[in-house]
């Protein structure tokens, strides 16, 4: 990593309200290049609070941003971080209008020549094209990096139909965790209490809205712009990483947007930035990449961008399973459009005879973690032992083969029962055994005619199922067996239906696996700048001053733990996703963030699954005497007919507590 100074402009920041016709101040810290001449404006929007939990890494970023001549803008939304208001629905119409005021808002600015790009990550990234599709006039371009245009089966709430349960759990109790945290006295003042406690009545667990839209309706199509990617008038850089979730929205944007505004670039990565240098990598110099961009479209300088191909993407060489990997070794290649005429669909017919395939409910504890951040327990390890609990299908490699994009199976199913899932892996089989995930997919199949409705199976009917495994770039090696393996359940992916531990009848014959196989090359001449950054924040890891932790962090606890309690026929995963212990920062704040995340089901009993989330979060200012706790639990049963939810948020200023709130919930299953 290299730590880029000087820049071509010297710069300051200064924080900011932002106003909104309602009154409301939106908080902002804005990073400007020392010139007397305006420039553009480049927007980063979301609600991770600027001034700690996201601070070390717009210290990496913005700065560099107004270096380079721009005004860098970051904006916490509505009801977050220092920004007032009440918090709402994830990406909710007030969230979107808000953003298209602020857009117009920098676009109006003295220091803006009322030009404005948006870029983001993950939910910034969300933000970015969906306001995009909204059209403000000043909002030329956009980087979106990790997000995704389909809330319903690309994000992490559904997948094939059926319920995202480790992530749908984990992201909505994680939210409620984050959405009650206290604004900072320091940045609001001695208002910051009332405005918690408004905040606080305000809060709504995201779960009970998610379970409460389990097919494609109209609340999900309106947070996805794959409903209409032509209302998105800006030139679109779309970033993402074969080892994030929402890779996909990449291809879906190169090949429904107009090419003379959108470039696509899919690498190895996790979901983070690419120029981080976290696992697994090649990082690349992702700033200067996107400098190109806002140059184009921002500056109208010729940087050469638009002439690279439509979508880059990164082909990795086959491995051994590892749960981390520090480099994936491979090769870029450049596609000139998408569909690519690089690439050709080649069918495998399955082959034996019929088999049943009755997953016992515990298949999915190797699957890894639904959004790789770059920890050591994120990726899946070896298969053989998810692979033995499936049916599996082997295919010989004469020679290397390249697949890029995705792949999609054709199979034959009988059902006795009218619910079920059906679930596809493919793995790379190394001659010692050693079998590597390389992608997955999933079928609801109450969801076969498509995911807006519903449409039971008719018990002991044979039907032909099709659908996608996510994208994905790879070389199998000769000598490798390509294998698809097909389970009847996925847990704690995917929320087991009712009557699944039936399991299907799977017919070989008629049934296909098609792979996209991309044409081998000998070299590319695509390549990236080494990583560049700005200094980092001066954040610091260890204890609070007064020595305060969780009592959960008392003993260091595994990243990721599986327990089998063989009387019982119970496997209990315990997931800490490492979001924190202390941290310093140089004003003097203090946070500690500790958080484990449980699911448990019997390998027998759809119906026994179960997840649980407990958080503990404190923001502590020594020198002001502030103290906050904020401390949540959230939990997810079920039965034949009912998701039950359960949720508790405590919490404490000082020794008192100021709010506490459980609910209690429960929600039909309509179709997971």
């Amino acid at each position: 990593m290299r730590i880029r100074t000087p820049f071509p402009y010297e710069t300051t920041h200064d924080d900011v309200r932002i106003p909104l016709p309602d009154g409301t101040l939106l908080y902002a810290r804005v990073w400007r290049p020392l010139t007397q001449e305006p420039v553009p404006a480049i927007l980063e929007y979301l609600p991770y609070r600027l001034t700690d939990w996201t601070a070390p890494r717009d210290g990496q970023r913005h700065p560099w941003y107004a270096g380079h001549g721009y005004a860098s803008v970051r904006v916490d939304v509505r009801g977050h971080g220092n920004s007032e208001g009440l918090p709402g629905d994830a990406y909710s119409a007030a969230e979107l209008a808000d953003g298209v005021e602020v857009v117009d808002w920098l676009a109006a600015q003295p220091w803006c020549d009322g030009r404005v790009g948006m870029f983001g990550i993950s939910w910034g990234g969300f933000d970015a094209l969906r306001i995009a599709a909204l059209a403000p006039e000043p909002l030329k371009a956009v980087v979106t990096v990790c997000a995704t245009d389909d809330r319903y089966d690309n994000d992490v709430h559904y997948l094939g139909g059926s319920v995202l349960a480790a992530d749908m759990h984990a992201w909505a109790a994680t939210m409620l965790a984050y959405v009650s945290r206290p604004p900072d006295p320091l940045h609001v003042g001695d208002g910051w209490r009332e405005m918690w406690l408004a905040r606080l009545e305000a809060v709504e667990p995201f779960v009970h809205t998610w379970l409460g839209h389990q097919t494609r309706d109209g609340y999900w199509r309106h947070g996805s712009v794959r409903e209409d990617h032509d209302a998105i008038g800006a030139a679109v850089l779309a970033v993402g990483g074969w080892h994030d979730p929402y890779h996909d929205t990449v291809l879906r944007l190169v090949e429904h947007l107009p090419a003379d505004r959108v470039r696509g670039i899919v690498g190895p990565w996790s979901h983070q930035y690419p120029d981080r240098g976290l696992p697994p990598g090649p990082a690349i110099g992702f700033l200067q990449e996107t400098l190109r961009w806002w140059d184009q479209h921002l500056k109208g300088v010729d940087t050469g961008v638009m002439r690279e191909p439509l979508l880059r993407a990164y082909i990795g060489d086959s491995h051994p399973p590892a749960t981390v990997l520090d480099t994936l070794p491979g090769r870029w290649v450049g596609e000139p459009a998408w569909p690519s005429p690089h690439v050709t669909t080649v069918a495998y017919g399955l082959q034996g005879a019929p088999v049943l395939v009755r997953s016992p409910q515990h298949t999915g504890v190797d699957a890894g973690r639904f959004r790789p951040v770059g920890n050591d327990a994120d990726l899946p390890p070896d298969q053989r032992e998810e692979d033995a609990r499936s049916a599996c299908f082997e295919f010989a490699t004469g020679e290397e083969t390249w697949v890029l994009g995705r792949p999609r199976v054709r199979l034959r199913v009988t059902s006795e029962v009218s619910r079920g899932q059906v679930v596809a892996r493919l793995c790379d089989v190394a001659p010692d055994g050693s079998s590597t995930l390389v992608t997955r997919g999933v079928l609801n199949l109450s969801a076969r005619h498509g995911q807006d409705r519903t449409v039971p199976w008719e018990p002991g009917a044979t039907q032909e199922v099709a659908f996608e495994l996510n994208g994905i770039g790879h070389a199998f090696p000769p000598g490798h067996r390509i294998r698809l393996a097909v389970s009847s359940a996925y847990w704690p992916w995917i929320w087991p239906q009712p009557g699944s531990q039936a399991g299907f009848t799977l017919e070989p014959a008629g049934s296909f696996l098609e792979l996209p196989v991309r044409a081998r090359e000998a070299a590319s001449d695509i390549a990236f700048e080494e990583p560049e950054q700005s200094g980092p924040l001066d954040v610091t890891r260890g204890v609070a001053a007064d020595g305060w932790s969780p009592a959960t962090l008392d003993e260091p606890r595994p990243e990721r733990l599986v327990v089998r309690d063989v009387a019982k026929g119970e496997w209990r995963l315990e997931v800490d996703p490492r979001y924190g212990g202390t941290r310093v920062y140089p004003d003097g704040l203090e946070i500690t963030e500790d958080a484990l995340e449980t699911y448990t089901i019997d390998e027998q009993d759809p119906l026994s699954a179960r997840t649980r989330s407990d958080w503990t979060i404190r923001l502590h200012r020594p020198e002001l005497a502030w103290d906050t706790t904020v401390r949540t639990r959230a939990e997810i049963t079920c039965d034949r007919t009912d998701f039950h939810t359960s949720d508790e948020v405590v919490c404490t200023a000082g020794d008192e507590v100021v709010f506490h709130r459980t609910w209690e919930k429960r929600i039909p299953r309509t179709a997971g």
